[in-house]
C-alpha cells in the first residue's frame, strides 16, 4: 500500500486515524522518492533530454494529443514515451503505432508513477541525447501531483467535457503544472463550459501556469503547444551543451 496516497491492492476504502506514525511514514516515502527524482533529473539534464510529465484524469484525450504530437513533430527531434497505466497495453500500442519508442509501466492498483518507475523506464528506453521524453502518467487528478519523477516540466491536460470546476476541486494538481492544456475545445459549442471561469480559477491556484486551449482532434491551438515544446527542448539541449 502506498503510505502517501492510500492506493492499495484490495478494494474498498481505508480509513486511517490521525497520528505521527502516518505523517512520518508519508514524509519518508516522499523523501526517498524526491532523492531518486533528483538523480533522474541530473541524468536527463546531462544528456540534454527534455522530460515532460503529462498528467490528467482518465478520458481527457491525453493519449490522442500525445500521438498526434509525435506524428507532427517526430521529425524535428527524437521522441520517446514512458507509458503509465494500471493495466493493459492499449495506450502503449497506440504510441507504438506512431513509430516512437515506448516502454509500458503497469502499476496494478497503484494510482501514479514514481521516480523509481521512471528510472527503470528510462533504463529500458535509453533515449538519445537532445531528445524529448513524454511520461504519460496514470489517469488521476490527485496522486500523480504528489510525486516528483525528475521531469523538467509538468503538463496538466484537461478536457472541456470534465466541467470547469476542476482547478478548485483539485488545486494541488493544477498548482503543480507548468502548463495546462485545455483539450477538446472543438466540443465547446455543444457544452455549457465557461472558459473564462476556468482560466480565472486556474490562475487563482497557479498564477505562473501557461494555459493553452487545444483540440487534438481538429488541430486547433496545437501550434502554440508545439512552439512551447520547441522552445523548451531547445533550452534543455543548450544547457547540456554548455555543461
Amino acid at each position: 500500500m502506498c503510505a502517501t496516497c492510500g492506493c492499495s491492492d484490495d478494494a474498498g476504502v481505508r480509513v486511517h486515524s490521525p497520528g505521527t506514525h502516518t505523517i512520518t511514514l508519508e514524509q519518508d516515502v516522499l523523501a526517498k522518492n524526491d532523492h531518486l527524482a533528483g538523480h533522474n533529473r541530473t541524468w536527463l539534464r546531462d544528456k540534454g533530454i527534455l522530460a515532460i510529465n503529462m498528467m490528467s484524469s482518465p478520458g481527457s484525450g491525453k493519449t490522442t494529443l500525445l500521438t498526434r504530437t509525435i506524428l507532427d513533430l517526430g521529425g524535428e527531434f527524437p521522441i520517446s514515451v514512458v507509458e503509465g497505466d494500471q493495466e493493459t497495453f492499449f495506450d502503449a500500442e497506440r504510441v507504438k503505432a506512431t513509430g516512437a519508442p515506448v516502454v509500458q509501466i503497469n502499476t496494478g492498483a497503484g494510482c501514479h508513477l514514481d521516480a523509481t518507475m521512471l528510472e527503470r523506464g528510462l533504463a529500458a528506453l535509453d533515449p538519445p541525447e537532445n531528445s524529448v521524453v513524454f511520461v504519460e502518467n496514470v489517469g488521476n487528478l490527485v496522486c500523480p501531483a504528489l510525486f516528483d519523477l525528475g521531469e523538467a516540466h509538468r503538463a496538466v491536460v484537461m478536457s472541456v467535457t470534465e466541467g470547469p470546476g476542476k482547478p478548485l476541486k483539485y488545486p494541488h494538481m493544477f498548482a503543480s503544472g507548468d502548463l495546462v492544456l485545455l483539450n477538446k475545445t472543438d466540443l465547446l459549442p455543444h457544452l455549457d463550459f465557461d472558459v473564462d471561469a476556468f482560466l480565472r480559477d486556474t490562475r487563482r491556484v497557479n498564477p505562473r501556469a501557461e494555459v493553452l486551449p487545444v483540440s487534438a482532434t481538429t488541430g486547433d491551438g496545437l501550434t502554440a503547444w508545439y512552439d512551447w515544446l520547441r522552445r523548451h527542448a531547445g533550452r534543455t539541449a543548450r544547457v547540456a551543451d554548455a555543461g
